[in-house]
C-alpha cells in the first residue's frame, strides 16, 4: 500500500518553492503532514496550537483538514522563515501567526486550552514539554514528529529521544503511541 497521501494542500508547490528558495530543509514530512490533517479534520471548530511555524508546510496541512469553525495559533522564532506562511496562508482567517520564541510564548499564555497540539521544535518537545502538555485539553491530541535517528543529530540526541519517550509515555493523564513512521512519531491523547 502506498501511504502518500493523495490529497495535498492547494498551497504546498508554493511553500515548497520558497523553502528552497530559502534552503530551508526542515519542513513537514507529507506522510506526518497527512495525519495533521486528518487530526485537524477530527476536531471541527477545534482550537490548534503549532509550535514551529517554520515556512508553513505544516500549517498549510492543518488548514486543509480544519472546518471553518476551527483556529489554529503558529508560534515560531524566525520572522523571515515565517514570513513564508505569512505570505502564502496570511489571508486565511482561521490562522493566528505569532513571532516569538516558542518557550517564552508558552510560558506567557493563559488562554484556553487546545484539542490538538503539533510540537515541530525544541520548546514543547525538548523544553517546555510540561507546560505544552498542560495547555491539552481532555481528549485531546499531543504530537511530536522527527523521533527516528538522523545522520546529523549530536551524539547526545538520541538520549534526549529516548528521555522524552519515556517522560511522555510514565505520564498518567496521557495514553500515548509510538509511530515507527514517516519521520517517527510520538501521539499521546489527554484522559484526564
Amino acid at each position: 500500500m502506498d501511504d502518500t497521501p493523495c490529497r495535498l494542500p492547494a498551497t504546498l508547490p508554493a511553500l515548497r518553492a520558497a523553502a528552497a528558495a530559502a534552503e530551508f530543509t526542515m519542513s513537514c514530512d507529507e506522510r506526518t503532514g497527512g495525519l495533521l490533517a486528518v487530526l485537524a479534520a477530527g476536531h471541527p471548530g477545534g482550537r490548534i496550537l503549532e509550535l514551529g511555524t517554520g515556512v508553513g508546510e505544516g500549517t498549510a496541512w492543518l488548514l486543509s483538514g480544519m472546518d471553518d469553525g476551527a483556529r489554529l495559533v503558529s508560534v515560531e522564532l524566525d520572522p523571515a522563515v515565517q514570513g513564508v506562511a505569512r505570505e502564502q496562508l496570511g489571508s486565511d482567517p482561521r490562522v493566528a501567526f505569532v513571532t516569538q520564541e516558542g518557550g517564552e510564548w508558552l510560558d506567557g499564555y493563559d488562554g484556553e486550552p487546545f484539542d490538538l497540539v503539533f510540537a515541530d521544535t525544541w520548546p514543547g518537545k525538548f523544553t517546555h514539554l510540561d507546560r505544552a502538555l498542560d495547555l491539552v485539553a481532555p481528549g485531546g491530541t499531543y504530537l511530536i514528529d522527527d523521533l527516528t535517528p538522523q545522520a546529523d543529530w549530536p551524539p547526545e540526541h538520541a538520549a534526549s529521544v529516548r528521555s522524552l519517550l519515556e517522560h511522555l509515555e510514565e505520564r498518567k493523564d496521557f495514553r500515548s503511541v509510538r509511530l515507527a513512521w514517516s519521520s517517527g512519531l510520538l501521539m499521546a491523547v489527554r484522559t484526564a
